[in-house]
């Protein structure tokens, strides 16, 4: 576990790369969201982007480390060196669930390109958020879904936020434990069932035979 003072460090470490790399409109939501990481889940990243810490508690790849960074995170995601709930792919994006949601089914469509702003995504990435919002408006039955675009660590990504109450971006986020992802997962995933009718066969050529009425 990082002492109170190596997590204060390595986050202002980060808050550096993201001053010197990310665009001017998205640097206040990457830094909150950084502020916002507790021990465990600023360890959790650091171990998710390969960042290995040093006995000075400096992270290899931010200033001062002496490495160059590893891929971010949503390109080891594509590349499968992390773990993930996927619920959906296309050729230009996957879509997953968040391990840290916002509200139950909270997802992101990832494009599997390093794009880093949002003209640059693909009509397919668009579409496949669109579908995901679908899928959840209707497995989930929340009362609205957010397709909001988001850009964190230089990759564009598109959040699919469902909304219960009155749900943002800047809502608190809570750390999803894996069985209720995989629950999610499999309640996304699940397809209806399509219940056949028998077929009625027809009898061709014959006349039935009726017995004529007494009267």
């Amino acid at each position: 576990m990082l002492a109170p003072e190596q997590v204060e460090q390595i986050k202002q470490q980060i808050i550096q790369q993201i001053e010197s790399n990310f665009p001017e409109d998205k640097k206040e939501s990457a830094k909150q969201q950084v502020q916002s990481m507790n021990s465990e889940q600023l360890e959790k990243f650091l171990e998710q982007n390969k960042l290995v810490k040093n006995n000075q508690g400096q992270a290899v790849g931010a200033p001062g480390g002496g490495e160059k960074p590893q891929q971010c995170i949503f390109c080891s995601i594509i590349s499968g060196d992390i773990q993930s709930n996927q619920i959906d792919e296309n050729k230009d994006a996957i879509a997953i669930l968040e391990i840290n949601p916002i509200s139950k089914g909270h997802a992101l469509v990832i494009p599997k390109e390093h794009v880093s702003s949002p003209e640059k995504l693909s009509k397919d990435v668009s579409s496949l958020a669109e579908n995901i919002a679908k899928k959840i408006k209707t497995k989930l039955k929340p009362k609205d879904v957010k397709i909001l675009p988001s850009n964190l660590f230089g990759h564009e990504i598109i959040n699919v936020l469902p909304v219960y109450k009155d749900e943002t971006l800047k809502s608190e986020k809570h750390q999803a434990k894996p069985e209720e992802l995989e629950e999610v997962q499999k309640i996304i995933l699940k397809e209806k069932k399509i219940i056949k009718k028998p077929k009625t066969e027809k009898i061709k050529g014959k006349k039935l035979w009726l017995p004529k009425r007494i009267p």
